[in-house]
């Protein structure tokens, strides 16, 4: 994961099975949870940060908020890749063409499944996913307007339609942190492969976390987590003294409502801390595992992953990569929301898998794919998302390309409002408002596109 890493980064997630220092523990807790362990205070009390950090100011905020619609934000769980996997090659939309070369495997047969009410055909494995998953589920056909690996970076900052050239994500997490009170607004990327796909904050590299270095600085029952009980007791006596002093009877109440019971933090403790010991690697099983607990203890509004769909696959017999990777990125995904359900955060998350760009879907047959800038699928479930298929599929220059949109149903057409330019942006706004990013926010940065009404919920 860390081979192409600056060596002022390495530290943050290279995992060579040496014993983690006490230096690099610290390093690691304080960059998640800030000074004094506020974050793990906040996840163990239920107060949130700003209270614990300065309740007297707090109680003198009549909104200490900048959030409009708190019950509407979203965390977002990102997953992408700079590889350019043929992720778009066998979603619903591309077996109406029979010039589209699929698998011939039967674990990628044409497979008949229902997202909402509307019945859909695509490969095998996407069928497998829970009914539940796909009843929120939306596969979106774009462009990214590129073929060139080294403009990942560009692609997430939606080939220059964001303000500032700010990633896609960076946007989102500066939007969404206030809302959803989290001890810090920069995204934690825990599934890189490769420098290409780090990501960046109002313009710094973030560093990348292993699921190994998470599961080694908290999963010790002598650590953190073990220590949640003590947290809030300390800290809720403290609390209760301030407010008893100095604030009004309605303010003790809202207290009361926010502050975990004993019984309460036990729970998150635990559940945690098993997260966390089922953690052996870093491939994405394990990237779900951290990726949920960080989400679940609060720490940042976006985690990015890995997950493969079949690479960079120029050369590929039979499809076979193909067909392994996806096979085992729908069990990724059913694993993702199963770990969501466990923890009680499957209407709190919204997942996206966006990659750098799509591959060619029927130029070379069943012997591998090349790059295609012309049409990408983003995969994007959440409780903000309807069921079903944004755009679609038109033949163009001897393969395909994606077709224009229709900002008011979601349809593929021609002579759809949202241009074939603009369907990138199309995607960022849509992802954006399912999220609960405001549209004044997004129209103002997101500078193309339209979002596809259809698909929200």
């Amino acid at each position: 994961m860390c081979d192409d890493v600056n060596q002022h980064r390495r530290a943050a997630c290279e995992d060579d099975g040496r014993p983690m220092s006490e230096g690099r523990r610290r390093t690691i807790l304080g960059g998640l949870f800030g000074a004094g362990m506020l974050g793990l205070r906040a996840l163990a009390t239920g107060v949130p940060a700003a209270i614990l950090a300065n309740p007297r100011r707090a109680l003198a905020d009549t909104d200490p908020t900048t959030c409009a619609s708190p019950a509407k934000a979203q965390y977002l769980i990102l997953s992408t890749s700079g590889s350019g996997d043929p992720l778009n090659a066998n979603v619903p939309g591309t077996y109406d063409f029979p010039a589209i070369a699929h698998s011939l495997d039967p674990l990628m047969a044409k497979t008949p499944f229902k997202l909402g009410g509307t019945s859909v055909e695509a490969a095998a494995p996407w069928a497998t996913l829970p009914q539940p998953l796909l009843d929120r589920t939306t596969f979106f056909h774009h462009t990214t307007l590129t073929n060139n690996h080294a403009n990942q970076n560009k692609v997430m900052r939606l080939m220059g339609a964001t303000r500032r050239q700010e990633m896609l994500v960076s946007f989102f997490a500066s939007q969404l942190a206030p809302c959803l009170g989290t001890v810090q607004h920069e995204p934690v990327v825990v599934g890189a492969s490769g420098s290409g796909e780090f990501l960046s904050y109002q313009g710094r590299v973030l560093p990348a976390l292993s699921p190994s270095a998470l599961r080694d600085t908290l999963a010790n029952p002598a650590g953190p987590l073990g220590t949640l009980q003590k947290l809030r007791d300390a800290d809720l006596d403290r609390l209760n003294a301030v407010f008893k002093a100095h604030g009004t009877s309605q303010q003790r109440a809202y207290l009361d409502r926010l502050a975990q019971t004993q019984t309460e933090a036990r729970g998150i403790s635990q559940a945690l801390l098993d997260n966390l010991s089922a953690i052996t690697a870093n491939d994405p099983t394990n990237q779900v595992l951290a990726a949920v607990t960080l989400i679940k203890m609060n720490v940042s509004p976006v985690v990015s992953m890995h997950i493969p769909f079949g690479g960079d696959n120029h050369t590929d017999t039979d499809l076979a990569g193909e067909t392994k990777q996806t096979v085992a990125a729908a069990g990724t995904l059913a694993f993702l929301w199963q770990k969501l359900t466990d923890l009680g955060l499957q209407d709190r998350v919204t997942f996206a898998a966006m990659n750098v760009f799509g591959r060619t879907l029927g130029k070379k047959g069943t012997t591998g794919r090349d790059h295609l800038a012309n049409h990408h699928a983003t995969v994007m479930f959440g409780k903000g998302i309807k069921p079903g298929v944004v755009g679609g599929l038109v033949p163009q220059a001897g393969d395909f390309a994606a077709l224009p949109i229709v900002s008011a149903t979601g349809a593929g057409d021609p002579n759809g409002d949202i241009v074939f330019s603009d369907t990138l942006g199309a995607m960022g706004k849509t992802l954006g408002m399912a999220l609960g990013v405001s549209p004044d926010a997004l129209d103002m940065n997101i500078m193309l596109g339209k979002p596809v009404l259809s698909a929200l919920a």
